[in-house]
C-alpha cells in the first residue's frame, strides 16, 4: 500500500505557496488556479509523486514552453515534501515505508513504466489487467479520480493565435463572463447624503424655514464616485494578425460598458466605438473590420499615438482614464516618437496598461524598438495570449495606481 506524500501537510497553504512560486517563475498564474489545485488535491489525494506532478501540471501549465520552468518550480517545492529518492532512483537510499522499490515513481514527464513479466520482458497493459474473478471487491472504492480539464478550461488555456472559427465563437461566450471594470474616482459634483462630508448651506437654510429659522435639520452632501473612463488602442498590423480576431471580441465587450472608447491602428488610427456598439457581436465585429482600411498592414505605433494625443487625448478623452494598449511593440517608424508620445499620454492618463500577447514566449525580451521605448511609461506590462492571461490583464485594468 502506497503512503500519502502529503500526509500531515496543510494542503490549502501548500497550494497557495506553490501558486506564488509558479507565478514568480514567469508562468501566468492567478490565485484561482491555486484554489483549483487545492480542490484537485482534496479530490484525488495523489498516492505518489508522479500523480502529484501530473495533478499540478494539469492545473498550472497552459503552454508547452512552460513545462521546463514548471518542472524546476515543482522540484524546488515538493522535493522537500516527498521522498527525494522517489525520483532520483537512488538504490542506496532508504525507501519510503510500505512502498516497494519497484513502485517508485518515474521522473516527471516520463511515460508510465510497464510492469515486467516473469521472463523480464515488458508486460503490456492488457496482460497486466487482472481477470474479473481475481479483482479485489474493494477495488472500486479505492479507485482514484483523475482530474480532466473541461472543454472550457482547455479553451481558456489555448493560445488565441491557434483558435479556429468554432473555438472563436465559443471564446466569445466565455469573454462575456469576464467582468471589466475600471477603478472608481471621485467627481466634482456632489449629492445629498445622510453622512456626507460637507454641509449643504442652501438646503439647510431652506429647511430651517419650517422650524422658525432654527437649522434643526442639517443637510449634508458627498461627492459622487464613478468608474474611470476606459480607452483601448488595439494593434491590427500584420504581426498581430493571429490575435486580432480575439481582441476585437474583447473590444466589443469593453465598448459595451458605460464609458469606454475603442481604437485600432496599423498605419493609421481608426475609431471603432460606434461600429462596435450593438448586441450582436458578429454584426458589430463585421462593421469594425470593414471600417479599418489598414488591416494587417505595417505598424506605426508612434504616429498612431501622436494622432490620438492630438485629436482625442488632450481634448479630454484620456484625462484621468485607464488606457489599454494591445500590441507586440514591433515599430517600423522611429522609436523616439513612440517614447515621446507615450510620455505625453502618461501625463494625461490615470494608468497605462500594455498588453503584449508575445510576452508568454519563453525567450521573450522587450527588446523591440517600439516596446523598449514605450515600457518606461507603462504602469503595467502583461501578456494576453489566452483567456487566462487576459483575465490577469483585466485585473490590472481595475487596479489602482
Amino acid at each position: 500500500m502506497a503512503t500519502d506524500p502529503l500526509a500531515g501537510v496543510d494542503v490549502p497553504g501548500l497550494a497557495a505557496a506553490f501558486g506564488r512560486a509558479v507565478h514568480g517563475a514567469g508562468i501566468p498564474c492567478s490565485p484561482e488556479r491555486s484554489v483549483r489545485f487545492a480542490r484537485a488535491l482534496a479530490l484525488t489525494r495523489p498516492a505518489s509523486r508522479t500523480q502529484l506532478y501530473w495533478t499540478a501540471r494539469t492545473v498550472f501549465v497552459s503552454a508547452h514552453d512552460q513545462v521546463e520552468s514548471f518542472d524546476a518550480v515543482f522540484a524546488s517545492v515538493f522535493d522537500a515534501v516527498v521522498d527525494p529518492a522517489d525520483h532520483r532512483g537512488d538504490q542506496a537510499a532508504q525507501p519510503v515505508p510500505d512502498v516497494a522499490r519497484g513502485d517508485q515513481a518515474p521522473p516527471p514527464g516520463a511515460p508510465p513504466a510497464e510492469a515486467p513479466s516473469a521472463d523480464g520482458a515488458p508486460r503490456s497493459s492488457a496482460a497486466t489487467a487482472s481477470a474479473p474473478g481475481d479483482r479485489d471487491p474493494d477495488a472500486a472504492e479505492r479507485e482514484v479520480l483523475v482530474p480532466v480539464a473541461s472543454a472550457e478550461e482547455q479553451l481558456a488555456r489555448k493560445d488565441f493565435g491557434e483558435l479556429d472559427d468554432g473555438e472563436l465563437i465559443a471564446l466569445r461566450r466565455l469573454m462575456a463572463d469576464l467582468s471589466l471594470a475600471t477603478p472608481l474616482r471621485r467627481t466634482r459634483r456632489a449629492r445629498r447624503a445622510r453622512r456626507g462630508d460637507h454641509l449643504d448651506v442652501r438646503a439647510t437654510l431652506r429647511a430651517s424655514h419650517r422650524t422658525g429659522g432654527d437649522p434643526v435639520r442639517q443637510v449634508r452632501r458627498r461627492r459622487r464616485t464613478r468608474h474611470r473612463p476606459l480607452v483601448v488602442l488595439c494593434d491590427i498590423s500584420g504581426s498581430m494578425e493571429p490575435y486580432s480576431r480575439a481582441f476585437l471580441t474583447f473590444l466589443h465587450g469593453a465598448v459595451g460598458g458605460a464609458d469606454a472608447e475603442a481604437f485600432v491602428f496599423a498605419t493609421r488610427l481608426t475609431r471603432l466605438t460606434r461600429a462596435l456598439r450593438g448586441r450582436h457581436p458578429d454584426v458589430a465585429i463585421g462593421r469594425a473590420a470593414a471600417a479599418a482600411p489598414d488591416w494587417s498592414g505595417g505598424t506605426r505605433i508612434g504616429e498612431a499615438l501622436q494622432r490620438f494625443n492630438d485629436r482625442h487625448g488632450r481634448r479630454g478623452m484620456a484625462r484621468g482614464a485607464v488606457v489599454v494598449i494591445v500590441s507586440d511593440g514591433w515599430e517600423t517608424g522611429d522609436p523616439a516618437l513612440v517614447r515621446r508620445e507615450m510620455e505625453r499620454l502618461h501625463r494625461l492618463a490615470h494608468r497605462i496598461v500594455w498588453v503584449n500577447p508575445r510576452k508568454a514566449g519563453r525567450d521573450f525580451q522587450p527588446s523591440a524598438g517600439g516596446m523598449a521605448a514605450a515600457l518606461p511609461s507603462c504602469d503595467a506590462f502583461v501578456g494576453g495570449h489566452n483567456l487566462l492571461a487576459l483575465a490577469e490583464a483585466i485585473d490590472e485594468i481595475g487596479a489602482r495606481r
